[in-house]
């Protein structure tokens, strides 16, 4: 283990971040479902507005900590260990795809108005749009001269040059710099599509989303693990 945390210290360190912060996640999901039950009222109002900037800073930790750890190894969160077969299943662009969470609203929101439901389907169209862009930007990456050039020098590996070694070193750090750009640009979506639905909804409404997100995420969490439990077993 000491040797794998030298070998991936960014790694190991998130992997140690993400237990406390799912823990807290689930703290955060017992307050949420606690509130939607309760009976409306003007306290209850006051405590939806300050567990909604609680959770919001919780996720911001979150997208901090994977910043810090994408400056060091942002290939490891394209295809991160710490997450079940069946979550990685689930990925898109190291994380999880913005317009999740609008499904999150059309199946936990039953009480839009006109004007919420217009301003969501704005919300909707802007999502997707930069949901393809970014996927085709990806598509690009993937077919650049950079990948054919670390496969093709990683199938020598052990009869590489001196000068070849740089060529490698070289491709991977451009490839480095363009998949890093377009995981600041994927979590920057995803935060901005939240920021974007928190603006629409009412805070009752969004005590309901941030709820059933933290069910999801949670729940495909056990899910996945209990699996592959299960494989190993077997």
């Amino acid at each position: 283990m000491a040797a794998a945390a030298a070998a991936n210290p960014a790694r190991e360190r998130f992997i140690a971040f993400l237990g406390g912060w799912l823990e807290r996640q689930q703290t955060f999901l017992d307050q949420l479902l606690r509130l939607v039950d309760l009976p409306s009222s003007e306290n209850k109002a006051h405590q939806q507005r300050h567990l909604i900037e609680q959770v919001l800073c919780h996720y911001q930790q979150y997208f901090a900590e994977k910043a810090l750890t994408a400056e060091e190894d942002v290939f490891v969160l394209f295809s991160p260990p710490w997450l079940s077969s069946f979550e990685r299943t689930m990925l898109w662009l190291a994380g999880f795809k913005p317009s999740l969470v609008l499904r999150m609203v059309d199946s936990s929101v039953e009480d839009l108005t006109a004007e919420q439901a217009r301003e969501m389907e704005a919300v909707k169209g802007e999502t997707r749009r930069a949901e393809r862009e970014l996927s085709e930007t990806m598509a690009r990456i993937q077919e650049s001269v950079a990948a054919p050039l670390i496969l093709a020098l990683a199938r020598r590996v052990g009869r590489l040059m001196d000068g070849e070694i740089s060529s490698l070193d070289l491709a991977m750090e451009t490839l480095k710099t363009a998949m890093l750009g377009v995981f600041e640009s994927a979590d920057g979506l995803r935060g901005s599509t939240v920021r974007k639905v928190v603006e629409v909804l009412s805070p009752e409404q969004t005590v309901k989303v941030l709820a059933a997100v933290a069910q999801f995420q949670l729940g495909i969490r056990r899910w996945g693990l209990k699996r592959d439990s299960q494989r190993q077993q077997s």
